[in-house]
């Protein structure tokens, strides 16, 4: 069954269609809620919540993205949500203090690296640095989106790449000169 008739029958509250988008997509979104949640139980709660979220909204879904695609930007919403409500301390940054950040278009990785290298080095990325630089490197998201999901300006979203980015950097490096451990 597609998955437009299979929405079609969810705004109608049917319970097997919304099933069948469940069992479609759940494994899906668990590998987006699991980059952000810390562990695997706060991102299964994020994968329900974000379902929820979904199937309670499903009215708003137009169709002009895919279902998945909206779907996944509920669940990073709702992973973003849950982070900030769990948040104790926060470093402020203020926006006079900020500067828009040069892109970097020679900024790469070493093919040897691993994707299980990259992730592990944006997981140890400070508070500050690492949601943007999920929302950018892995989401492809631009940073008016993640000023909006993040509740920053722009410029604050660019500089938080650009320090992320130096950061992963560094973390990355001992792999570039062989010193890996």
């Amino acid at each position: 069954m597609s998955n437009q008739l299979l929405v079609e029958q969810c705004k109608q509250n049917s319970r097997k269609a919304q099933l069948a988008l469940y069992k479609q997509y759940c494994d899906g979104m668990y590998i987006v809620a699991l980059r952000y949640m810390k562990d695997k139980a706060t991102a299964e709660d994020a994968v329900q919540e974000g379902f929820i979220k979904a199937f309670k909204k499903i009215e708003q879904f137009k169709g002009d993205v895919t279902f998945g695609a909206w779907l996944k930007r509920i669940v990073i919403n709702t992973c973003l949500d849950a982070i900030k409500a769990k948040k104790l301390e926060t470093e402020p940054l203020y926006d006079e203090t900020l500067r828009i950040a040069e892109d970097e278009t020679d900024w790469h990785v070493p093919d040897e690296t691993t994707v299980d290298e990259v992730m592990q080095a944006i997981e140890n990325l400070g508070d500050n640095y690492r949601d943007v630089t999920k929302l950018f490197l892995l989401e492809g998201y631009d940073h008016q989106e993640i000023a909006e999901v993040l509740n920053i300006s722009e410029s604050a979203s660019r500089t938080k790449l650009h320090r992320g980015k130096l950061k992963l950097k560094e973390n990355l490096k001992h792999l570039h000169y062989g010193t890996g451990y």
